[in-house]
């Protein structure tokens, strides 16, 4: 396991906890008010007096004394064997061992020490004087004083190829070729990419994948070798994960030097999806059947949401399992609140929810949740548009929710995708086409591969293009046949082919993984059952026997 930490957030609600499976947290009123004054003291410490006088001013000294005594034996009894770890204590002292303490929460963002109700008059005096002026302590929070916080998503580093052989002018394309795999997967917003800088700095000596681990956090490390023979170049590369040192694939790559330096090569286009799966399958392979208490921050994530797109019912409660804990984990991050507004989202549209009244506002809750931390970040921005769009039907909310996304990041494939579909609701087919495929060519990730394909499938019923419409529903199908939207658009595009057995077959698929399917309700909630699409496919779906 990693360093023992302790995390303290002084903007908002005043949190004072352990870190880790083993963790715990502190809540008592003066024992968090006690780490708070230490927390925030230069070099983390304060005379045994100063806090006497401030937590407990009304008492007499020897009361004081005795209260301030009972205060660090009771925290020394919680923390147990940790206690030495965090803080020090000498008969005039107390100091917090702030090289162990990472602060949490956005200095500025809330107010400082919210709903932390001392009655003492110098500790309202001190907490009145930072509240009045929050920039002195600041510093607390810069990078140079703490450790970065642990990763929510697996953290990856591309370190350029080296050329092992051949005209040596050519040394430059190993670190061309890592720059646009960073670039390509650097789209994704279920990964973190070390900057390519970053990475570079290692490749000017021999790999050390123990180094690539603690220098650059980086949970799995993209190496290998280039050898140019004529005007073709062998690529060589190794998919490595950096906590074991275990090679997780070897693939070799041939092509012309031309196609290698091009920055829609096929090679490239290649490696960045073989990462991409191998980050995805092994993080969820990892996660089930272990019990949630032994998984690192960095795969609850990527595994609550890999599960969450299995489509299979025990999958998808495990899935909301995981993204919970992601969210007690990091409680200030907004990507996991936003995944969970997601699940909501997801259990509606299979046909999973109880309620789906309140699993709506549940949804909206969390989304509106995450905008609160992050009103700028665009994957927040994009389901929080889904919840206005499927959910909610307010469909300028929606666009407006997808324009800033796009505004913000336009390289963003979910915003793309969920813009696109929402185009295609209200008959837009031509800009819906145009949204869904952009989506697929910025999208590398293979658990979402199968929704991209679904989308694009029903753009294309938007479009006219029944045809096409088959294609892509086959490929969304061959990777996740659970996906009722996805038989829905296959369905409604063999009907308006005049292709009446492919049709039946299609829904009695559907009937097996939607049983209690109601054309009412579709009529009543689907976000295009105004509009001609949703018109094509009620009909469809009538004479298909629903």
């Amino acid at each position: 396991m990693g360093k023992k930490m302790l995390e303290i957030n002084l903007f908002g609600p005043c949190v004072v906890r352990k870190a880790g499976a083993d963790g715990y947290e502190i809540t008592g009123t003066k024992h968090k008010a006690l780490f708070a004054l230490l927390a925030t003291a230069p070099f983390g410490r304060r005379t045994r007096s100063f806090l006497q006088n401030t937590l407990w001013g009304m008492s007499t000294f020897d009361s004081g004394r005795q209260s301030l005594r009972r205060a660090v034996s009771d925290i020394k009894a919680h923390l147990g064997e940790d206690f030495e770890h965090f803080i020090t204590t000498t008969h005039s002292e107390l100091a917090l061992n702030l090289q162990n303490v990472r602060f949490l929460g956005r200095p500025g963002g809330a107010t400082f020490l919210e709903g932390l109700d001392i009655r003492e008059q110098g500790f309202e005096e001190w907490v009145q004087n930072i509240r009045q002026n929050p920039s002195q302590i600041y510093g607390l929070f810069s990078t140079s004083h703490q450790p970065p916080p642990p990763s929510i998503l697996p953290t990856v580093a591309v370190v350029p190829f080296r050329l092992m052989s051949g005209d040596r002018s050519l040394s430059v394309m190993g670190d061309f070729v890592a720059e646009e795999v960073c670039r390509s997967l650097s789209k994704s917003s279920l990964m973190s990419v070390i900057s390519h800088m970053s990475a570079r700095q290692l490749s000017q000596q021999q790999i050390d994948i123990q180094a690539v681990h603690n220098t650059l956090g980086a949970h799995y490390c993209l190496t290998g070798s280039l050898r140019a023979q004529d005007m073709n170049v062998t690529l060589n590369a190794d998919f490595i994960d950096t906590s074991t040192g275990r090679i997780l694939w070897t693939r070799s790559f041939t092509a012309p030097i031309t196609e290698f330096l091009s920055s829609e090569s096929d090679a490239i286009a290649e490696l960045t999806t073989a990462v991409s799966r191998m980050i995805a399958s092994d993080t969820v392979r990892y996660a089930r059947g272990r019990h949630i208490a032994d998984l690192e921050d960095h795969r609850l994530l990527l595994a609550g949401v890999g599960m969450m797109h299995e489509l299979k019912l025990s999958s998808f409660a495990r899935a909301r399992q995981l993204i919970e804990e992601s969210v007690a984990r990091a409680p200030y991050a907004a990507e996991p609140l936003a995944w969970l507004g997601d699940w909501y989202i997801m259990s509606i549209w299979n046909g999973w929810s109880s309620d789906p009244k309140s699993d709506a506002l549940l949804a909206s809750e969390l989304t509106q949740r995450a905008l609160d931390i992050d009103p700028d970040n665009s994957l927040c921005l994009a389901v929080d548009g889904v919840v206005h769009s499927a959910l909610n039907n307010s469909q300028g909310v929606a666009e407006k929710r997808f324009s800033k996304a796009l505004e913000v990041n336009p390289n963003d494939s979910m915003s793309w995708l969920f813009s696109g579909v929402m185009h295609a609701f209200r008959d837009s087919s031509d800009v819906a086409v145009e949204y869904v495929e952009k989506a697929h060519r910025l999208s590398p990730i293979d658990p979402l591969g199968y929704l991209f394909h679904s989308f694009a499938a029903f753009a294309h019923v938007s479009a006219g293009d029944y045809a096409r419409a088959v294609e892509l529903s086959d490929l969304s199908l061959d990777l996740n046949a659970r996906h009722v939207s996805t038989l829905r658009t296959k369905l409604c595009a063999h009907y308006h082919l005049d292709q009446q057995e492919q049709m039946i077959k299609t829904g009695e698929r559907l009937r097996r993984q939607l049983p209690y399917f109601d054309l009412d309700e579709y009529r009543r909630s689907h976000p295009a059952a105004e509009y001609e699409v949703g018109n094509r496919m009620v009909t469809a779906l009538k004479a298909a026997g629903f």
